[in-house]
C-alpha cells in the first residue's frame, strides 16, 4: 500500500456459487486475527462441508505433523473436512484463484493508502462480485441469486469426550502430552490446548486418539511416537 506497508487479503468463497463470503485485509497471515473473521462467518453464514486451501500459512504449516495449523485443527474439531491441494498446482482451487486475479486487478491498483481504506476497496468489490457480476458458468447469474446458506448452524466448539479410553489427557501449549512423570510425547502444537484419548493396546504401548482419528502411538520404552500417515485425508480428492 502507499504507507509501504503489505495487505493480506483473506477470502474465502462457496465453490458452488462462487459467492464471496470473506474478503478481509490483513497486515500479516498470522494465524491469531483468522479465528474471530472466520467465527463470524461461520456464524452469519453456517459451517462449510469442507473448506479447501492451499498449503501456505495460516491454513498449514510444513513444520508440522501433517502440515496441521491451530487454525486447520480447530476447523477439524468444528467437523469441516480439510481438503488440500497439490503444492505448485493452484488449477486445483481454480475457481477460488480466478478470483484472486479478479480481485487482484480490481481492486489493489492503485494501491490505496492503509488496511481501512484497503478494505473499504474490497467490501465494494465484494458487493459488487456477488450482486452485480453476472458469471458465464452460472447461466450469467450473480452468485449471489445461486448462493445458498449452509444448514450447518455453528454453535461453538463441541465438547470432546473418550469414553472408551483408558486416559484422558490435554496436550500443553507446546505440544507435548505426558503419559506418566517420566514419559513424555511431543505431538504438534497445532494440537494445543486440545484433549486427546489414550488407549494401551499392547504394555508399554498407547494409542493416541483425537475426535475419531487415531494420530499414532507411543512405546514408553523407547520413548517414540509414531505418527499415523495423514489421517485427516487432506489432499484433494476431487477435480476441479
Amino acid at each position: 500500500m502507499k504507507n509501504k506497508e503489505y495487505c493480506y487479503p483473506l477470502t474465502l468463497s462457496d465453490f458452488a456459487s462462487r459467492y464471496l463470503i470473506l474478503c478481509e485485509s490483513l497486515n500479516s497471515t498470522a494465524e491469531s486475527p483468522c479465528f474471530p473473521i472466520f467465527e463470524q462467518a461461520f456464524k452469519e453464514y453456517g459451517l462449510p462441508v469442507a473448506i479447501s486451501s492451499d498449503n501456505g500459512c495460516p491454513f498449514a504449516s510444513g513444520m508440522s505433523l501433517w502440515n496441521l495449523t491451530r487454525l486447520s485443527v480447530w476447523w477439524i474439531r468444528l467437523g469441516i473436512k480439510l481438503e488440500r491441494i497439490e503444492p505448485g498446482n493452484p488449477q486445483q482451487n481454480g475457481r477460488h484463484e480466478r478470483m484472486h486475479r479478479t480481485l487482484k486487478l480490481e481492486a489493489t491498483h492503485p494501491s490505496r493508502n492503509n488496511l481501512l481504506q484497503q478494505q473499504e476497496t474490497f467490501d465494494a468489490f465484494r458487493q459488487q462480485f456477488n450482486f452485480e457480476r453476472p458469471h458465464q458458468a452460472l447461466d450469467m447469474k450473480c452468485p449471489a441469486k445461486i448462493y445458498k446458506q449452509s444448514p450447518r448452524p455453528y454453535q461453538g466448539l463441541p465438547d470432546l469426550a473418550y469414553p472408551g479410553a483408558d486416559k484422558t489427557v490435554m496436550i500443553s501449549n507446546c505440544g507435548k502430552i505426558s503419559i506418566s512423570r517420566n514419559a513424555k510425547i511431543s505431538i504438534s502444537r497445532a494440537f494445543a490446548n486440545q484433549p486427546v484419548g489414550l488407549i494401551q493396546v499392547d504394555s508399554g504401548v498407547w494409542q493416541v486418539d483425537f475426535m475419531s482419528y487415531t494420530l499414532g502411538y507411543f512405546d514408553e520404552e523407547s520413548r517414540k511416537f509414531s505418527a499415523n500417515e495423514d489421517p485427516f485425508g487432506l489432499r484433494l480428492d476431487r477435480g476441479i
